[in-house]
């Protein structure tokens, strides 16, 4: 049942993140960045709402998994060399982070 729920989330996500790069990425990849910061978001907000199990499963690992990317990520700042790759680097980690502490603590006041 797990991995279902895993899929199905994956099987919406993963769309969202191919029409957010094919409608916003360019020199800078925004819609790379911009799915990478939406999913640390709400993988802080599930883990601050205390989400388990089969809710976790759909949302967590399904949803935001296939709504985030690494691999494209780290593909995008390698192809834009040392300098400009590390900008990218920054502007995707750092945010990614604070929105995903910010999004616990929201999780956490609800």
């Amino acid at each position: 049942m797990t991995w279902a729920l895993v899929a199905l989330g994956a099987a919406v996500g993963a769309p969202v993140r191919y029409v957010a790069g094919h409608l916003l990425d360019g020199r800078f990849h925004a819609g790379t960045i911009l799915v990478n910061w939406a999913g640390s978001l709400l993988l802080g907000l599930f883990s601050g709402l205390g989400l388990t199990g089969h809710t976790l499963a759909l949302l967590g690992t399904g949803f935001c998994g296939g709504l985030t990317t690494y691999s494209s990520f780290a593909v995008q700042a390698h192809d834009r060399g040392r300098a400009y790759g590390s900008v990218i680097v920054v502007a995707t980690i750092v945010p990614a982070l604070l929105l995903c502490g910010l999004g616990f603590l929201v999780g956490a006041q609800a």
